[in-house]
């Protein structure tokens, strides 16, 4: 079947619960596979009988089952993230109309009553989340080893470890990248194409958005990450495209952390783990 937002997961769970083999795929995957099939008519008809010969011809893993403490961290990450977007949304609201030429005073203070039931709101999710990793002892204990990195905060860790069920799913570090969408793609044909090369953003955004301001902490608190980050604002003069790269290089160390059961040692990357990052890093 194809992802289609969360409307593909009751079928997916009730198949799998019955023991059936599922295969979930990505919608740009079976579009892209739909077109190598001259299907020009887009019917719901048509599309089923595309995902028939994919799931024929290609061989693809099969869907596994949310774990139910992975599944709630997501769900609470999310609904966080949702209720920050409202915030930025009504604090732009005031800041707006407190500026403008014709003030209404009232609607100003109905946007800062909403402002506040937000940031309780927030609050209150934050505080489920805290309560919710202290019930799990095995959690808490591997979300320690993600949180032993400076900059890199309970929400952070909890928004990664919910979005991929644990690691369940992953393989490798490379799989990770992808499955973030910091994988790198280039366009390079014959003497007339040639991109700059770029992250694809085909990957799961809340993660890509969580590493954000953790990498810039990182930036400004671990040696390592500013030389890094400064060799290559040094290299390109963009920097994002830096700061990029240490998300990359920081969403790698939180999979080996807890892959590993380790805590964050600053003096000391392996020398397998240094090459490993380096290939990662943005060209």
């Amino acid at each position: 079947m194809e992802a289609t937002g969360v409307y593909h997961e009751r079928l997916a769970c009730f198949l799998y619960d019955k023991e059936q083999k599922v295969i979930v795929v990505l919608p740009n995957r079976a579009s892209n596979y739909a077109k190598t099939l001259e299907i020009k008519t887009i019917t719901d008809k048509e599309a089923s009988k595309s995902l028939t010969k994919m799931g024929l011809e290609k061989k693809m893993d099969l869907w596994v089952k949310p774990d139910p403490v992975y599944n709630n961290l997501k769900q609470l990450t999310r609904e966080r993230e949702q209720l920050q977007k409202a915030k930025t949304v009504t604090k732009n609201q005031i800041h707006a109309e407190s500026k403008s030429a014709w003030v209404n005073i009232e609607s100003i203070k109905r946007a800062k009553k909403l402002l506040k039931l937000l940031e309780a709101q927030i609050k209150e999710i934050e505080k489920e989340i805290h309560s919710f990793v202290k019930t799990k002892p095995s959690l808490e204990k591997k979300l320690n080893f993600i949180l032993s990195i400076k900059g890199v905060g309970l929400i952070t860790a909890a928004t990664v470890v919910g979005e991929t069920n644990g690691f369940t799913t992953i393989k490798n570090k490379r799989q990770l990248v992808s499955y973030a969408g910091y994988d790198v793609i280039k366009k390079d044909s014959g003497t007339s194409v040639h991109s700059k090369p770029r992250i694809s953003k085909k990957g799961n955004k809340h993660i890509r958005k969580v590493m954000h301001f953790p990498a810039l902490s990182s930036i400004r608190h671990d040696e390592q990450n500013k030389d890094k980050f400064v060799r290559m604002v040094q290299k390109h003069g963009i920097k994002m495209k830096a700061a990029v790269a240490i998300q990359r290089k920081l969403l790698v160390l939180i999979y080996t952390l807890w892959k590993k059961e380790e805590n964050f040692d600053p003096n000391f990357l392996s020398q397998d783990l240094e090459e490993k990052i380096g290939q990662l890093a943005l060209p």
